[in-house]
Protein backbone atom coordinates (compact mmCIF):
# COMPACT_ATOMS: atom_id res chain seq x y z
CA UNK A 1 0.00 0.00 0.00
CA UNK A 2 1.31 3.71 -1.14
CA UNK A 3 0.95 5.66 1.95
CA UNK A 4 2.01 9.22 0.44
CA UNK A 5 -1.01 8.59 -1.68
CA UNK A 6 -2.79 8.33 1.24
CA UNK A 7 -1.31 10.80 2.97
CA UNK A 8 -2.15 13.05 -0.10
CA UNK A 9 -5.11 12.68 0.02
CA UNK A 10 -5.71 13.78 3.53
CA UNK A 11 -3.76 16.95 2.61
CA UNK A 12 -6.40 17.29 -0.29
CA UNK A 13 -9.53 17.81 1.84
CA UNK A 14 -10.75 14.25 3.29
CA UNK A 15 -11.09 15.16 7.06
CA UNK A 16 -12.13 18.60 6.48
CA UNK A 17 -15.59 19.78 7.97
CA UNK A 18 -16.78 22.14 5.23
CA UNK A 19 -20.03 22.29 6.60
CA UNK A 20 -19.07 24.56 9.86
CA UNK A 21 -17.71 27.30 7.41
CA UNK A 22 -19.54 29.81 5.36
CA UNK A 23 -19.63 28.54 1.76
CA UNK A 24 -21.05 30.26 -1.46
CA UNK A 25 -21.56 28.65 -4.48
CA UNK A 26 -17.73 28.80 -5.71
CA UNK A 27 -16.86 27.57 -2.37
CA UNK A 28 -19.42 24.49 -2.47
CA UNK A 29 -17.83 23.40 -6.06
CA UNK A 30 -14.37 23.90 -5.21
CA UNK A 31 -15.16 21.17 -1.76
CA UNK A 32 -16.81 18.97 -3.91
CA UNK A 33 -14.12 18.56 -6.44
CA UNK A 34 -11.71 18.66 -3.54
CA UNK A 35 -13.57 15.72 -2.13
CA UNK A 36 -13.52 13.78 -5.44
CA UNK A 37 -9.66 14.01 -5.70
CA UNK A 38 -9.56 12.65 -2.65
CA UNK A 39 -12.07 10.02 -2.92
CA UNK A 40 -10.32 9.01 -6.06
CA UNK A 41 -6.32 9.37 -4.93
CA UNK A 42 -8.18 6.83 -1.94
CA UNK A 43 -9.46 4.34 -4.23
CA UNK A 44 -5.83 4.64 -6.32
CA UNK A 45 -4.81 3.10 -3.00
CA UNK A 46 -6.71 -0.26 -3.28
CA UNK A 47 -7.05 0.70 0.78
CA UNK A 48 -10.64 -1.18 0.71
CA UNK A 49 -9.82 -3.86 -1.63
CA UNK A 50 -8.41 -4.80 -5.38
CA UNK A 51 -12.18 -4.46 -6.23
CA UNK A 52 -13.54 -2.67 -4.29
CA UNK A 53 -13.85 1.24 -4.13
CA UNK A 54 -15.37 4.13 -1.92
CA UNK A 55 -18.35 6.27 -3.21
CA UNK A 56 -20.53 9.27 -1.45
CA UNK A 57 -24.20 9.06 -2.30
CA UNK A 58 -27.58 11.25 -0.59
CA UNK A 59 -30.34 9.65 0.29
CA UNK A 60 -33.18 11.57 -0.95
CA UNK A 61 -35.64 10.48 1.58
CA UNK A 62 -34.05 10.69 4.87
CA UNK A 63 -31.73 13.89 3.52
CA UNK A 64 -28.55 11.79 4.40
CA UNK A 65 -24.81 11.17 3.32
CA UNK A 66 -24.30 7.75 2.80
CA UNK A 67 -20.70 6.48 2.50
CA UNK A 68 -20.27 2.82 0.85
CA UNK A 69 -17.68 0.54 -0.01
CA UNK A 70 -18.96 -1.10 -3.44
CA UNK A 71 -17.56 -3.72 -5.49
CA UNK A 72 -16.15 -2.14 -8.75
CA UNK A 73 -17.54 -5.37 -10.84
CA UNK A 74 -21.13 -6.13 -9.40
CA UNK A 75 -21.74 -2.70 -8.04
CA UNK A 76 -22.83 -4.74 -5.05
CA UNK A 77 -22.73 -2.75 -1.59
CA UNK A 78 -20.00 -3.89 0.80
CA UNK A 79 -20.51 -1.52 3.76
CA UNK A 80 -22.87 1.55 4.21
CA UNK A 81 -22.11 4.17 6.36
CA UNK A 82 -25.14 4.75 8.09
CA UNK A 83 -26.51 0.80 7.92
CA UNK A 84 -29.97 0.43 6.07
CA UNK A 85 -31.70 -0.09 9.62
CA UNK A 86 -30.43 3.34 10.48
CA UNK A 87 -31.81 4.65 7.57
CA UNK A 88 -35.66 2.95 8.28
CA UNK A 89 -35.47 4.47 11.33
CA UNK A 90 -34.83 7.90 10.37
CA UNK A 91 -37.58 7.57 7.34
CA UNK A 92 -39.66 6.37 10.25
CA UNK A 93 -39.17 9.45 12.31
CA UNK A 94 -39.89 11.34 9.42
CA UNK A 95 -43.21 10.12 8.63
CA UNK A 96 -44.26 10.42 12.40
Amino acid sequence: MDIGRIQSAITSGVGVDHATTPQGPKESVASQRELIKAVKALNGTELFGYNSELTFVFDRETHRALVRVVDKRTREIILQIPDEDVLRMAKEQNLG
